[in-house]
């Protein structure tokens, strides 16, 4: 090996963007394209792309790992997508799959990147992969970061709140929590009533649980007054059954 550093193709980034978006589009179904849009009670306008399909194609434009400043741009040039003034549903998906298809070409500030992306979010279709697979991705690689997750835990923006949480579950899975932030960020969202944030922490709650269960019982028990019935649900899904009978009946005999 000469240890000189791989050379990479520039790529026609406005051509990559144009050729998945005629690929989707050659796929459209509008039937399911309807559904989805119902069920997401999206105001974007939606093609109809089952996900692996959608998947596929976007990250055909990925195959070899490109220049970060050509990723950025294929990202940004997806997200953008507009058709009769409103962004396309599936061209935003297939921006957030190229970024985690090649998430290690990324640099730690790029976490801005996916920050902007996750504010820029209508729905947690688009934010749970960005906070967990792109931010969270970055995070696990560089610890420091984790201190953006502080600042998100406090932002106006309810789906960046949601992203801090989601951003903690690569350290989780691979066994390598970051408790002293899940206790803290559950504390400051213990009384959270959005939806997307108490459904969040339980998961989050509930994959920890995988690794040690005595952890998020404690938690949950300390928490027991608090704690909302969505998080609760999540997070003793995994417990041993006496732990998860206990703390369920514990908070059914709280007063409301």
């Amino acid at each position: 090996m000469s240890g000189r550093a791989r050379s990479v193709a520039p790529m026609d980034v406005e051509g990559e963007a144009a050729r998945i978006l005629a690929e989707l589009r050659g796929l459209a179904d509008p039937v399911r394209a309807e559904n989805e849009r119902r069920y997401l009670k999206s105001t974007f306008v939606h093609i109809g792309v089952p996900v692996p399909a959608l998947r596929k194609v976007a990250v055909s434009a990925v195959r070899e790992p490109p220049a970060r400043d050509d990723l950025l741009a294929l990202a940004a040039a997806l997200w953008t997508v507009e058709d009769a003034g409103r962004p396309v549903h599936e061209a935003r998906m297939a921006a957030v799959e190229v970024l985690v298809k090649r998430v290690k070409v990324l640099e730690p500030g790029d976490v801005e990147v996916a920050e902007r992306m996750v504010l820029d979010s209508a729905s947690w279709v688009y934010v749970d992969n960005l906070a967990e697979r792109v931010a969270g991705a970055l995070v696990l690689r560089e610890p420091g970061l984790a201190a953006v997750l502080d600042d998100w835990v406090a932002d106006p923006c309810m789906w960046v709140r949601r992203s801090a949480l989601l951003a903690l579950l690569p350290g989780v899975r691979t066994g390598a929590p970051d408790l002293a932030r899940l206790a803290r960020f559950g504390d400051a969202l213990i009384g959270e009533t959005e939806f997307f944030i108490r459904k969040a922490l339980g998961w989050v709650l509930r994959e920890q649980s995988k690794k040690d269960p005595a952890w998020v019982a404690n938690w949950v028990e300390a928490h027991i007054r608090d704690v909302s019935g969505v998080t609760l649900r999540e997070a003793v899904r995994h417990l041993p059954d006496g732990d998860a009978v206990r703390l369920t009946a514990a908070y059914k005999a709280q007063p409301r």
